[in-house]
């Protein structure tokens, strides 16, 4: 097995490990035994257990925010409909029958203080959902852009915490329902004069 192809091996051992059990639940020992490597091959390609889970963190974003956003622009012809597509993909998501919740919000609920490496990794990436609003709503005739991306953002996570604790099996579906209300409300805010 080359380097880099061992490499990649040892994450995706990891990165399903850390995704089904927890970060804190998995230990090292338990990487090596199910990648069938030595101790050694892994630390000569993660120095140490932090680095192999920022890199787990690091994977999880990208694989995730490249399917997301490809997802969300194909649905989408103009910003109002991106916004709402939004709703629609997290629904697809959800039922994908591998999903097994946020890697983001469960990784913040292991590490709770704000100053771990980890709880800053994983606010980090998570931030990326409110950007990506903001993008979209930018590009709105609404006047408080801001308000609006809050909201929308906190239906995304409401969405998904409300289906990974399985008290809502139609969240994503309720959210698209709420954000469609949300949104005339501010374009229609925008339209009347003052």
């Amino acid at each position: 097995m080359a380097n880099k192809s061992k490499k990649e091996h040892i994450l995706k051992i990891a990165s399903g490990l850390f995704n089904k059990q927890g970060i804190r639940a998995t230990g090292v020992d338990q990487v090596v035994s199910e990648s069938q490597i030595a101790k050694m091959t892994l630390y000569n390609h993660f120095q140490s257990k932090d680095e192999l889970v920022l890199a787990y963190l690091r994977g999880q974003d990208e694989q995730w925010r490249k399917w997301f956003e490809s997802s969300v622009n194909k649905q989408g012809t103009n910003p109002s409909e991106k916004l709402l597509a939004i709703y629609d993909v997290l629904g697809e998501w959800f039922e994908d029958p591998d999903f097994n919740g946020c890697t983001y919000i469960k990784t913040a609920s292991e590490f709770l203080d704000r100053s771990h490496i980890y709880f800053e990794a994983a606010h980090h990436y998570k931030m990326f959902m409110r950007e990506f609003i903001a993008s979209l709503v930018e590009e709105l005739e609404t006047s408080n852009r801001e308000a609006l991306t809050n909201r929308l953002f906190l239906l995304v996570e409401g969405a998904i915490t409300t289906r990974m604790m399985q008290t809502d099996l139609e969240s994503a579906r309720h959210a698209r329902e709420t954000a469609e209300v949300i949104l005339e409300k501010f374009i229609q805010n925008k339209r009347q004069p003052t």
